[in-house]
């Protein structure tokens, strides 16, 4: 009797502490909000682009490896890459596009109450996911080129809006003005006409800023085609006699009489621009051509023809004679230059530092001033 109410009371002490733990509640599980679900949806667009991207590269090594074993011309390897990279952003624009109804779903339940935020006014948090009252604006950014808003998934082709420049820019550059020929360095008793004799130039250039961090000095470079043309004064025109040229007056009438020259050069140019620094968002970025520059340096080429041109009247008849030679004109050109202006447009004078005529006996250098642009 004794060992049976032992019995029963370990019985009853059992029972006793199977019902406390029934009745005691179960630690609940916290629910997700819907900030770690929204982050939970980029975090699935990150791997499905990461991914992609890691096939991508396997892809292109192979396209490598093959060009490297000479099976294929690098322009196939190039058309093979750019095919590649074509098809798997296709492929993650077909993935990513299905967590949009995922996404939209999600912010359809915020709207209507039925997810909790882990905060209530407006505020943004580290991830960028904004939210105002119940207008819900999602801007979390998943790489350079994805974030999430509030339609679903956005994605940007082609590269980031840069705040300034390239280190590199390119310019077209035209040029036109008067030009003449200084004998001994002097031009004021010239026998070319001063208004009637001018040059043009055209040509394309390279512009370097030289410091990562300094917008001041840059490195111009490229290439240009001059035209340098000279009207003789009372009525003359050029005669070649021998290894020399000189100036003959002729016999008729002229109504005009050109000579032209035209060169291909090289200009090279150091360029002083106080354009400046500008800042965004605490980052400096770097423009060109926007105050005031200028540039010394030089230039040297070849001379590609050499033309004369005679304007006269016979009998009333107009007539026009055009002789092709090169009448003893250098065949190398080189000299000084420089400019100096506001924005694009500038003061521009060159010095041909060789002569004119090779051989003749009074050396005469061509020089010239005008207006020219860098259209940047």
């Amino acid at each position: 009797m004794k060992n049976f109410t032992i019995y029963l009371a370990l019985l009853c002490c059992l029972l006793a502490s199977k019902t406390i733990a029934q009745e005691s509640p179960k630690s609940e599980q916290p629910k997700p909000t819907f900030e770690s679900r929204a982050k939970a949806i980029a975090d699935k667009i990150e791997k499905i682009t990461q991914d992609e991207k890691e096939l991508l590269k396997k892809e292109v090594e192979e396209v490598n490896i093959q060009l490297e074993k000479g099976t294929i011309t690098k322009e196939q390897a190039d058309d093979k890459k750019q095919k590649l990279a074509q098809a798997r952003a296709t492929i993650i624009e077909n993935k990513v596009a299905l967590t949009q109804e995922e996404l939209r779903d999600l912010i359809q339940q915020k709207v209507d109450g039925k997810i909790a935020s882990s905060f209530n006014q407006t505020e943004k948090t580290k991830d960028s996911v904004v939210f105002e009252g119940k207008n819900y604006k999602i801007t979390y950014k998943i790489t350079d080129s994805t974030y999430i808003d509030i339609n679903g998934i956005k994605k940007s082709i082609g590269r980031k809006k840069r705040l300034g420049e390239k280190r590199t820019t390119t310019q077209f550059v035209f040029a036109m003005g008067l030009n003449n020929l200084a004998t001994n360095g002097d031009v004021e008793n010239s026998d070319y006409r001063f208004l009637g004799s001018h040059f043009y130039e055209w040509g394309w250039t390279y512009n370097t800023r030289i410091s990562k961090t300094d917008n001041l000095l840059h490195f111009k470079y490229g290439w240009s085609v001059m035209y340098n043309n000279l009207r003789p004064t009372d009525n003359r025109y050029f005669v070649k006699n021998g290894n020399q040229t000189n100036l003959q007056v002729n016999p008729i009438d002229l109504k005009d009489s050109r000579f032209r020259s035209v060169y291909l050069v090289l200009p090279l140019h150091l360029e002083f621009d106080f354009s400046g620094k500008k800042e965004k968002d605490g980052k400096p970025y770097f423009r060109s051509h926007k105050s005031f520059r200028f540039g010394l340096g030089g230039y040297g080429g070849i001379r590609l023809k050499s033309k004369q041109l005679l304007c006269y009247e016979i009998d009333g008849d107009r007539e026009t004679e055009k002789i092709k030679a090169d009448f003893n004109a250098s065949n190398f050109i080189y000299g000084l230059s420089g400019y100096i202006g506001y924005k694009q447009t500038s003061l521009y004078v060159k010095y041909d530092l060789n002569p004119m005529f090779q051989n003749n006996t009074v050396k005469q250098n061509n020089v010239s001033l005008g207006i020219r642009w860098d259209f940047n």
